[in-house]
């Protein structure tokens, strides 16, 4: 099994873009489907789960065509599938196996359902006896009560209500509730135990209203739908950012002092898990709201409070609480969480193995999971994951105690967040941040220190250059911003080895040339380019770390840096270098010139309106007027490793 080792982290701040949510996209595929005309559905999710459903939704002859940028058109079959005889693989996906049951088993087919060896162990029977209820004919092909299941065309009466268990899974309710509209006839479900998980229901209410069907709701015990109701096309639908995948950033913030932004989900959100960030809050995190973002920043005393809370209103946000405890400053106790059982994987003992292991101590109950933190958490732990996508990304919040930790199958995150460790590694991972004047050799040390951290390194310094490559290569017009800043966001530049890449080609004397020194100058002016480019300096934050070289690098791009260094030498000694150089390459140098030109440039520089060069109050001055190059990484080492890295 290959592992991600993830270095020790010692803070978390900037903001993460969530992938569209996992609950809302798949509800979207399905009702769009059923739907009459066609709907645009843009920022889905690009996940394990959702590609579970698109395939299946193609089985059942749906024309879904996928456009760049998360963008998906689906032609709606107006409540009845074109296929009607299939075999359908639904993975380990449960927002698409049971929502698609229960529609299949009103659709007049024959359909067979399977998934992987865990989805054949996690329930499905209270559904089945939902279905059978009004005349369904699903029958199990397993263990009763079990995925997988075969589908054969019902003979319908909904004469009496339908009575429903609540308290297992909330999905059960959803899948009914979306599938009922299709018979035509009016219906009624009513719960027989306490419904768990009520924010995921009003999601899947808010949505079916959205494609024109409305259900009456009765104090979260009886729900009726009228007859007549058909789905219909909305048009066009954008997915929110996921709730649930905002639990790990945030509570990153909370832990690693932050301000750590999520972009996509805020006060407007239709999903439940934002109330994660209430549930920070009572253990003293500063919590800031926006429309369509939220901000978290560790308590003022740096400690979190323990917490002893309900949390059945947020089953998946609550496991990265459990985490969270890790930190607090005393017992934590999450109760009323007994779904966790009948997840990916059982969640509750899969936690309290996982949380033991570093240093906790650990009660666990049916319904409940207590987590003492440790003095100081255990260094060097591997753990391991289940299959269950959630377990990896929360635990990975255990490295911000300082201490290296293994996740082992890093990969499962794909079920929702394929590119979560990346996403998590732009807030968390430790960057050093070397600034200076053209030719104090900052370029050669910090390619020189990263090999010897075994850290990415970024040359800033080359990305306009990089950029008026690509624009020239791709023939966009340099003066045409949006063009420009289109490539320059997506930039494929690599720095390996002494050599500068673009696309894997090495272009190290390319963005040399004349034609492109005078057009880095003129993209450097548009303000779109400057803005993209500053994002995807960001993005080369990696695991498991950076050094990244420049004029803003600590005061702009990595302000809150790791390490900070200043590189300087005085002018006339960088001219020297720079002649040497030149005469090694066999090309005309004077030294004259070449000073007057540093001389010059350095008063560009610190006069620039926008990131003027200069040296950052919290970093180190290391001047390398009288230091060779191995000097001078020596000097840049020991700040390194003073700073703890």
């Amino acid at each position: 099994m290959v592992g991600l080792t993830l270095p020790p982290l010692r803070s978390a701040r900037g903001s993460v873009c969530l992938p569209g949510s996992k609950s809302i996209s798949n509800r979207m595929l399905l009702l769009a489907a059923l739907a009459q005309g066609a709907t645009e559905i843009r920022k889905l999710l690009d996940s394990d789960d959702t590609r579970v459903m698109l395939a299946a939704l193609e089985k059942l002859g749906i024309d879904v065509s996928a456009s760049s940028g998360g963008n998906c058109r689906v032609e709606g079959c107006g409540g009845t599938f074109p296929v009607k005889d299939a075999e359908l693989f639904m993975g380990n996906a449960g927002t698409a196996i049971r929502p698609l049951t229960a529609a299949l088993a009103l659709s007049g087919g024959h359909y067979r359902l399977s998934g992987v060896a865990r989805m054949h162990e996690r329930p499905i029977g209270d559904l089945v006896d939902g279905l059978l209820q009004i005349g369904a004919d699903v029958r199990y092909t397993g263990n009763p009560g079990f995925p997988p299941l075969a589908i054969h065309p019902a003979n319908l009466k909904l004469d009496a209500p339908i009575r429903l268990r609540g308290d297992v899974s909330s999905q059960f309710l959803t899948a009914l509730l979306m599938a009922l509209p299709l018979t035509g006839a009016a219906a009624v479900i009513e719960m027989t135990t306490e419904l768990i998980s009520k924010p995921y229901i009003e999601i899947t209410l808010n949505l079916m209203a959205r494609f024109g069907v409305e259900v009456r709701r009765e104090a979260w015990q009886r729900f009726s739908i009228a007859a007549g109701q058909r789905y219909r096309s909305p048009g066009v639908l954008d997915v929110e950012g996921d709730a649930s995948a905002a639990s790990y950033f945030l509570a990153a913030g909370a832990i690693g002092g932050g301000p750590v932004r999520v972009e996509g989900v805020g006060s407007n959100s239709i999903q439940g898990d934002v109330r994660f960030a209430e549930a920070l809050r009572t253990m003293g995190a500063r919590i800031e709201w926006g429309e369509q973002h939220i901000e978290a920043r560790a308590p003022e005393s740096g400690r979190l409070n323990a917490f002893d809370l309900d949390l059945n209103h947020i089953p998946d946000a609550a496991m990265t609480l459990a985490v969270a405890a890790l930190f607090a400053d005393g017992r934590c106790v999450l109760r009323n969480i007994a779904s966790w059982r009948v997840k990916e994987t059982d969640r509750i003992a899969a936690m309290a193995t996982e949380l033991r292991k570093l240093g906790a101590t650990v009660e666990e109950g049916a319904d409940f999971l207590a987590v003492t933190p440790p003095a100081t958490i255990s260094p060097g732990v591997a753990i391991d994951t289940y299959d269950d996508h959630r377990m990896a990304m929360c635990f990975s919040l255990a490295a911000l105690g300082g201490v290296p930790l293994t996740i082992n199958d890093p990969q499962c995150v794909n079920k929702t967040f394929p590119d979560y460790f990346d996403a998590l590694a732009e807030i968390t991972a430790p960057v050093i941040a070397i600034d200076g004047p053209s030719a104090s050799g900052k370029g050669t040390v910090a390619e020189r220190v990263a090999k010897a951290m075994g850290y990415h390194y970024l040359d800033s310094g080359s990305l306009y250059r990089l950029t008026a490559l690509a624009s020239i290569r791709s023939g966009v017009a340099l003066n045409d911003e949006a063009g420009v800043a289109g490539l320059a966001a997506g930039l494929p530049a690599s720095f390996e080895g002494g050599c500068i890449l673009l696309a894997g080609d090495d272009v190290t004397d390319a963005i040399r040339s004349e034609e492109v020194s005078a057009g880095a100058s003129k993209v450097a002016a548009l303000p779109a380019v400057r803005a993209a480019l500053l994002a995807r300096q960001r993005a080369y934050r990696r695991f498991p770390g950076l050094v990244a070289d420049g004029r803003d690098m600590a005061s702009v791009v990595f302000p809150a840096a790791a390490a900070k260094v200043f590189l300087t030498a005085s002018a006339e000694a960088r001219a020297e270098r720079r002649h040497k150089q030149l005469i090694v390459k066999g090309m005309p140098a004077n030294m004259h010139a070449l000073l007057q030109d540093l001389q010059e440039r350095d008063a560009r520089d610190a006069q620039r309106s926008v990131a003027p060069l200069r040296h950052c109050e919290d970093a180190d001055l290391v001047d390398t007027t009288r230091l060779d190059i191995e000097a001078a990484v020596a000097a840049v080492m020991t700040i390194v490793k003073r700073q703890g890295l």
